[in-house]
């Protein structure tokens, strides 16, 4: 490998998160969330890392699923927006794939489909999010439905999706909790069926919401889904670190400028680093001047526009830079939560949105027995 540029990926700490999951609700299972290839991680390797573990593997739709059956992967695998077309049901059966049910035309595709192996199917409930899941009006009439046909397995399980989880405070997390309670109580369908309602936010910090089976998505990869601190959060270890070096070291005078446009400019004579990083491999070109990138473990701010294959640091405070010296753009040392302030976004999206460039280096890949 030349170019130094590549996102380690520890699956120790990926497996330390999901049985974080674990420990916080021990009376519920969990289905390990690897959609959008495992939050940018590879979703084979991330799979096969928490099949051991995991009762279920959780992903957006069929041809992730079908990713993870031809990589090997044996376990149940629910897809998460259910089926987008009457032919993914024959699909599903032969595959063991769990469906999320969310409208009544995917319910009369189910229950028309000719298959040999009946489903296991989640119904999803809107509460309050508006996005996906039927009206709690249609629930009963739906569970009847579905109890009736031989295409679906008994043990159905009802669900739900918070729309401010990560938001601690937020009133409309009671209020969709008990929309959902309310519903469980009064439809006679319902009555012994299995719930879930948490997914990472949820798992972390609302434990009356953890029912029987949780979702962790988010968490697995080791950065917080909340903007302020939170207990069960800071237990999480870091999976990916997007690592890089510096390629070129330069000296400036002061009122020279850097980058783009120019639009940093030095204030003092002062050191640029330049790095083998850019929005190309998934640093983000909106991180602002000033944005921290660990050079050798310390501290340097970010100066000059993102390019797409480099970024520009200011290291005139750190002694002993060289070309070869480690650049950390997030990760174990610093977190990505931090770099996604800077840019204006979520760590979900740049995460989720890490390209194939920077090859993925995996830690780790067989369990740590003493953990």
């Amino acid at each position: 490998m030349s170019r130094p540029c590549y996102a380690q990926v520890d699956l120790e700490a990926l497996r330390h998160n999901y049985r974080l999951a674990g420990e916080l609700a021990p009376s519920a299972q969990a289905v390990a969330v690897v959609k959008a290839n495992a939050y940018g991680h590879g979703a084979v390797e991330a799979a096969k890392a928490l099949e051991p573990l995991a009762p279920a593997l959780g992903v957006a739709c069929i041809e992730e699923a079908l990713e993870l059956r031809h990589a090997g992967i044996q376990k149940p695998i629910l897809l998460l927006e259910g089926i987008f077309s009457a032919d993914e049901v024959a699909i599903a059966s032969e595959e063991h794939f769990f469906l999320m049910v969310e409208n009544l035309e995917q319910i009369e595709a189910i229950i028309q489909a000719d298959i040999d192996q009946a489903l296991h199917c989640w119904l999803k409930v809107d509460t309050g999010m508006h996005r996906l899941g039927l009206l709690p009006e249609q629930v009963d009439a739906a569970l009847a439905v579905l109890k009736a046909s031989p295409n679906v397995q008994p043990d159905i399980i009802m669900a739900s999706h918070f729309a401010s989880a990560d938001e601690l405070d937020n009133p409309s997390n009671a209020e969709q909790l008990r929309c959902f309670d309310k519903l469980i109580a009064e439809c006679e369908q319902a009555q012994g069926l299995d719930q879930s309602l948490a997914n990472s936010a949820t798992i972390l910090a609302h434990p009356s919401a953890h029912r029987q089976w949780l979702r962790p998505g988010f968490m697995l990869y080791g950065a917080s889904p909340f903007t302020e601190d939170n207990e069960n959060a800071a237990k999480l270890k870091p999976v990916m670190s997007l690592i890089s070096e510096v390629i070129s070291l330069r000296p400036i005078q002061s009122g020279e400028r850097v980058g783009y446009g120019g639009k940093w400019q030095a204030e003092r004579d002062s050191i640029i680093a330049t790095i083998a990083c850019g929005y190309g491999d998934g640093y983000p070109r909106h991180a602002s001047n000033g944005t921290p990138v660990l050079i050798d473990g310390q501290e340097a701010p970010l100066v000059g526009r993102v390019s797409m294959d480099m970024i520009t640091v200011d290291v005139t405070d750190i002694a002993n830079v060289q070309l070869g010296s480690r650049a950390e753009m997030w990760g174990k040392n610093l977190c990505v939560n931090r770099i996604a302030e800077h840019a204006h976004t979520i760590a979900y999206e740049l995460l989720t949105r890490m390209p194939a460039r920077p090859p993925r280096v995996y830690q780790n890949e067989h369990p740590n027995r003493e953990a």
